[in-house]
């Protein structure tokens, strides 16, 4: 196999190291000094970095892991089976200079993708309700949860993507061309327990938690109906589960170019710096969450509340909020026309 896209020089910055995995779409590169094997670079590496405020464009050298498991080219049966027996994505194989020469990925030992399924029943609550502009003329005739990504609906795609974790209940907050959805799936024949829950008026990215009250009492994901991700679902839930937060963002990072020369003056108006076409390192918001029940509680009936809101009472609490960075490639977000487009070519549509 061809281990080149795989491969990165130590000394590149930590955001490219991050472009290089979701290039390679196996959640890790490995890192060279002069041709040697010198660390891995996973997403989880990425994760620990940021979260104790790294800079991006610092060498990956700063956030790799300096010790990965490596095997020689006569240990190929070993490796194989360190790998069955662990959750290793990948194992590199070298030779006497340390010198990469193949690779070994769990995923193609398994055959298919491996989910480590959720430690316990966690249902989905996905916001349905919402008219959806940003996808018309398509909405004007279907609510957006339908539009379809290649032969099923977006949101076939994204309680599928739960269900391979475990996930079996899904509640539906409802609005907009409710009755279409409610038609959908009475009809389709799902391995998941389906919940309506009507939204008579339109309360916002957050308000229609307040309708689940006595029907959620448990740690639930909560997903907007336009956006999938790629990424280990339980390593999420157990992040949430060990940091003790009544409600945490998945966040990607997300690299934004400006198109032209940017010029900071000082105050006698005099050119202090001139940056071409610079790049800056961000954390967006998916869409996507894990929450506790105390997130619902904090809500008043019928209130109106968008999320950053939510999130900022119960920060007013002493409730801990928190964030869990993916990749930026991890995250399709079919939330507008060309951005649908690419979540196609992602899927291989």
């Amino acid at each position: 196999m061809d281990v080149s896209k795989y491969l990165i020089q130590e000394d590149i910055s930590v955001a490219e190291a991050v472009r290089r995995i979701d290039e390679g779409k196996k959640k890790i590169v490995f890192c060279l000094r002069d041709g040697s094997l010198s660390g891995c670079f996973t997403d989880g590496d990425m994760r620990r970095y940021i979260l104790r405020d790294g800079d991006m464009q610092k060498p990956v050298s700063e956030a790799m892991n300096p010790a990965p498991v490596v095997f020689s080219l006569f240990q190929e049966e070993m490796a194989l089976k360190r790998m069955r027996e662990s959750l290793m994505v990948a194992v590199p194989i070298v030779n006497e200079r340390r010198e990469v020469v193949s690779i070994f990925f769990r995923d193609e030992l398994e055959g298919e993708k491996t989910c480590h399924v959720l430690p316990e029943e966690v249902p989905l609550v996905i916001m349905a309700g919402g008219k959806g502009t940003r996808l018309y003329p398509y909405t004007r005739i279907l609510p957006k949860p339908l539009i379809p990504i290649g032969e099923a609906p977006i949101m076939d795609h994204i309680i599928g993507r739960f269900g391979r974790y475990g996930v079996q209940d899904v509640y539906l907050i409802l609005n907009h061309k409710r009755n279409m959805i409610k038609a959908y799936y009475n009809e389709a024949e799902l391995p998941y327990r389906i919940h309506y829950v009507d939204e008579d008026a339109f309360l916002g990215t957050g308000g229609g938690l307040s309708l689940l009250k006595g029907r959620v009492n448990r740690t639930f994901f909560l997903s907007n109906c336009d956006c999938l991700l790629d990424a280990d679902y339980t390593c999420m839930y157990e992040y949430h589960k060990s940091h003790k937060n009544a409600l945490t963002f998945i966040l990607a990072a997300k690299r934004v170019g400006i198109p032209y020369g940017v010029v900071e003056l000082d105050q006698e108006g005099t050119v202090k710096t001139i940056q071409e076409k610079p790049e800056y390192d961000f954390l967006v918001n998916t869409g996507i969450y894990l929450a506790e029940p105390e997130v619902i509680g904090c809500l008043e009936d019928g209130e109106r509340i968008d999320m950053p809101d939510v999130a900022k009472r119960l920060a007013e609490r002493g409730l801990r909020v928190g964030g869990y960075p993916i990749t930026e490639k991890s995250w399709l977000d079919m939330g507008q026309l060309n951005e649908m487009r690419n979540m196609m070519k992602e899927l291989g549509l």
